[in-house]
């Protein structure tokens, strides 16, 4: 675990943890009333949603896990923890359990945080509410895509590029330069990678992106078939989508593909922002977040 206080001006949350599945799992739990979960990605934590935690709990409940292996949450080797999308959506189903948030929840979910968390609502459809969607996805890639050449390699060549990532921190140090379209803060871009310090802290990344399912041959593909299928039962759920125009992993087909299966959803692009969606234009989406719950009140 890396030492926090040096981001409590910016991360200024009481650090709380859960034993999940025999490790323990960090979150951030501020304020009361009805839960909004934020649900994080790779290579990031909850230090992501750092604004919006603030923003969010002076009316309602703020909860932000670190996926296990991220952040402050444990980081254990590969023997004693899975590091597959089942995993991690049965973390969050444990978790929520665990700190009484059932019911009425409302899900903020970027990057990797939309396929766990739409796999999670596909679970225990009636605890849902309200969908915020970040740059993420929760179905197959669009016809015709492929997938970056950074992720490609990574997953293609194991041998070289598995000990970059580990030894050199290749894959978050290369998101902290190109996922803010506008550039990162040099005290953002340190909170950011705080985790990936040690080879420890490295190896969630790794995993992450070895676990991207593509085809039947990969360990995950069945649940992304069963969310894919499943999704539309999310239709009848208030969506809010607010997407970087400028993100090269989930770009304007990605959107494109969201609108198209939740064409009620209340919809805003960011042409100039990126793929850190929340660090580029905060000050656009935390406002349009805060009166779209605000507009669909929840009984």
């Amino acid at each position: 675990m890396f030492d926090i206080d040096p981001l409590r001006h910016l991360y200024p949350f009481r650090s709380r943890f859960a034993e999940v599945d025999g490790h323990r799992m960090h979150y951030v739990d501020e304020g009361a009333g009805e839960p909004v979960v934020m649900l994080h990605g790779n290579p990031t934590w909850s230090f992501y949603y750092r604004r919006l935690i603030a923003a969010v709990s002076r009316k309602r409940r703020a909860i932000a896990p670190d996926h296990i292996g991220c952040g402050l949450s444990d980081t254990p080797a590969a023997a004693h923890y899975p590091y597959r999308l089942e995993n991690r959506v049965s973390d969050i189903d444990r978790l929520l359990e665990r700190i009484g948030a059932t019911a009425h929840l409302t899900l903020v979910l970027h990057d990797w945080g939309g396929m766990i968390g739409a796999a999670y609502a596909l679970r225990h459809p009636e605890r849902i509410g309200r969908l915020v969607i970040l740059n993420t996805a929760a179905f197959s890639m669009p016809a015709g895509k492929r997938l970056p050449w950074m992720l490609a390699l990574i997953r293609a060549a194991p041998a070289i590029f598995a000990p970059a990532v580990l030894r050199l921190n290749l894959f978050a140090r290369g998101a902290a330069l190109t996922a803010s379209h506008k550039g990162l803060a040099p005290e953002v871009r340190r909170g950011l990678l705080a985790p990936t310090g040690t080879r420890a802290g490295r190896l969630a990344t790794l995993k992450f992106v070895q676990d991207i399912p593509l085809t039947d041959n990969d360990p995950s593909f069945p649940i992304l078939r069963r969310v894919d299928e499943g999704l539309h039962a999310l239709t009848a759920n208030p969506m809010l989508i607010c997407w970087g125009g400028r993100d090269f992993v989930f770009d304007g087909d990605y959107f494109r593909e969201w609108r198209r299966r939740f064409p009620r959803a209340e919809a805003h692009l960011f042409p100039e922002a990126g793929h850190y969606v929340l660090e580029d234009v905060p000050e656009n989406i935390i406002p349009l977040v805060l009166d779209f719950l605000d507009r669909h009140p929840l009984s």
